[in-house]
Formats: C-alpha cells, sequence, structure tokens
C-alpha cells in the first residue's frame, strides 16, 4: 500500500466536499438514465475503501477531524486467468480480501492519527512485536488474509460437516447406505451452515465497535447507489439512497452458502456414504469451484436484477444487509464521498456493469 499521501480534505471547517461533475444532458435538466457501475466498497475503521476500473482509494477520518484521502497502489498487470469464466471469481477474491485486510489495517492507524493521548501513552517505545509488524507489513497483510480465509472455512464449510459426522454414527447402517440419507444429510449440513453465518451475523452485529464499521458499510451503499441516479454526491443526495445495495459482498457470501449446498448434496448422491476425513477433505477441495460459480451467478444476477425473477435471488441478500449496514449520519457519508470522488473514472463508460 503506497504511504504517499493523496489528499486531505479540512471537514471539520465545515467545507464543501466537491461534487461530481455533471453531464450536458443533466445542465440541460434532463435526468440521467440510471446506470450499474463496477464500482465497489468496503468499510474500514473509521472510513470506507472505494475499488474503481482504475484506481483504488481509501479515505479515513483522521482523529483530528480530516479526511484522509490515498491511493492503494495495484498491480496493474492481469494474468489470464483472471479473465476465464468460474476461474477468475477466486483470483479476484482472494485479491481484493488481501487488500481489503490491508486498508483495514491501514485505518486502524490513520483514525489514531491527530488524536490527543495522555503523555505516559506518548512516550511508550514501540515493542519488538511493533517494530517486526512494521518491517515485514505486506507478509503480515497476506497471512491475515490467509488467516481470515482459512477460520472462515473451518467454521462455515468444515464444521457443519463435522458436526454431521458425528450425528450420522447414531443411524442405523441400513438406513446410512440409502441414497436419501445423503440428501438428509448434506440438507441439514447446508442448514446448520446457514445458521451459523446468521449467528455470526447477528453477534458481530451488536458489538458497538462492529456497528460503528457496519454504519461506514451502508454510506457506502448509499453512496455508489446515488452516483449510479447520476446525481451529485452531496451529502444531501447521497442520505436520502437505501443502504442497501444488490451487489454487495454480503449477498455473495449467501450465494456462496447457497450453492454449497447443492454441490456438496450431488457429491454426497455420487460418493455414497464415506469416512468423515474424505467429506472434510472434499468439502475443502470443493471451495475454489463454489467460488468461482457464485462470482459468476451474482455478475448474472447484476446485469438483470431489473428483471422480476431473478430479483428473487438477491432478495436473500438483501435481507441479510440489515445485519451488515447501519444508517450513516452527515460525516460518514462525507467519508465515504471522498473515497467514491478519488475512484470516479474520466470517462464514464470505463465502470459499465
Amino acid at each position: 500500500m503506497s504511504e504517499n499521501q493523496i489528499e486531505e480534505i479540512n471537514v471539520a471547517s465545515g467545507e464543501d466536499l466537491p461534487e461530481v461533475k455533471q453531464d450536458k444532458a443533466e445542465q440541460n435538466g434532463i435526468k440521467p438514465e440510471i446506470k450499474k457501475t463496477t464500482i465497489g466498497g468496503q468499510a474500514l475503521i473509521e472510513g470506507v475503501m472505494m475499488v474503481g476500473p482504475n484506481r483504488t482509494c481509501i479515505a479515513v477520518r483522521k482523529g483530528d477531524g480530516t479526511i484522509h484521502v490515498e491511493e492503494v497502489k495495484q498491480d496493474e498487470r492481469v494474468s489470464y486467468f483472471e479473465t476465464v469464466p468460474f476461474i477468475r471469481g477466486c483470483i479476484r477474491f482472494y485479491k481484493m480480501l488481501v487488500t481489503g485486510t490491508g486498508a483495514l489495517m491501514k485505518s486502524a492507524d490513520l483514525s489514531e492519527e491527530g488524536r490527543e493521548y495522555k503523555k505516559e501513552d506518548a512516550d511508550k517505545k514501540a515493542s519488538r512485536l511493533d517494530n517486526f509488524l512494521t518491517r515485514h507489513y505486506n507478509l503480515m497483510i497476506t497471512i491475515s488474509a490467509v488467516l481470515g480465509i482459512l477460520l472462515s472455512v473451518g467454521l462455515f464449510i468444515l464444521l457443519p460437516r463435522l458436526i454431521v459426522d458425528v450425528g450420522a454414527k447414531f443411524i442405523p447402517d441400513d438406513l446410512m447406505q440409502t441414497k436419501w440419507m445423503s440428501v438428509v444429510l448434506n440438507l441439514v449440513e447446508g442448514i446448520l451452515r446457514l445458521l451459523f453465518f446468521l449467528l455470526y451475523l447477528t453477534n458481530a452485529s451488536r458489538l458497538p465497535d462492529i456497528k460503528r464499521v457496519w454504519r461506514y458499510h451502508g454510506a457506502e451503499h448509499k453512496t455508489i447507489a446515488c452516483y449510479e441516479a447520476g446525481e451529485p454526491l452531496t451529502v444531501e443526495n447521497v442520505l436520502k439512497y437505501t443502504r442497501f445495495h444488490p451487489r454487495c459482498g454480503t449477498s455473495f457470501m449467501f450465494i456462496v452458502l447457497a450453492i454449497s449446498i447443492l454441490i456438496y448434496t450431488v457429491i454426497g448422491i455420487i460418493t455414497g456414504n464415506q469416512s468423515m476425513l474424505f467429506n472434510l477433505l472434499v468439502r475443502l477441495i470443493a471451495v475454489p469451484f463454489i467460488c468461482g460459480i457464485s462470482f459468476e451467478i451474482l455478475r448474472f444476477v447484476g446485469r438483470h436484477d431489473n428483471n422480476k425473477f431473478w430479483h428473487l435471488f438477491a432478495k436473500p441478500g438483501l435481507w441479510l444487509q440489515r445485519f451488515t449496514t447501519e444508517e450513516p449520519d452527515g460525516p460518514i457519508c462525507e467519508v465515504a464521498i471522498a473515497s467514491m470522488l478519488a475512484v470516479i473514472p474520466e470517462n464514464q463508460e470505463d465502470d459499465k456493469w
């Protein structure tokens, strides 16, 4: 991540943020057509990261009340596999996870800048661990991202199957050999997976610090919706839009969980009753394929979410966003706007979905 600061906007003094340039049609009083943008984002600690077609930028509210806007330097090279359907989803998901983890760590540091502390706290020397993390920043970001993936796979993929396999030991052997029992066990596994996910979201959303991050998530969605509607990116305009967006990472996670139920059920029908170790290994191996399929479904539904039939597929993800977003206030929207303005391309065709 680049250490170079691009821009600092002092909003504590009430200065207006710049607006998005209006095209000729809008200047003539013609309401522009609502478009779907590829620009997406992520909530940070006291900030928002926006990913555009040409730039990725973070905006963070510092301790002194200013907004720090900084570009996240990305590798501009795009490998062949990043363009191949059903493969590109896994690669893009991993790259975004690494970028998002780094942005999250960066925002934690920036949000503390300018904040007043007691002298004894400010005089404390950095520990050996702090010095190590500073020297090996990129390594720690990669390790954190990998650990996050392993934790998610273990909690939402492997643990439900482990519970099902333990429970299956109490089922008579003659029933276990039937095909329909395999279907039942996989459905129970899927229900447990969804239950774990819901419990995770509901409990996380009760934590004050997480609720604060969810407010920035809501501001990110509102800002993107305002931009897609073609309105100037002002706080007043942004606040009137909904905090629920059909093309959100929460929707992607729900699709992953739903597709996993289908894929694992089919695998169970083909392989039949197998050992606990075999079942866990199959689920681990199938994770990249499930992510790849889910990515393509999300893109397809995103293109056709105006269609009533395909809009139904977005409904569960929109409902789950009640747990991952909160209504933001004006100052929080100012941060999201600052991040959005930094990534909007000069050519308005570059970011079309």
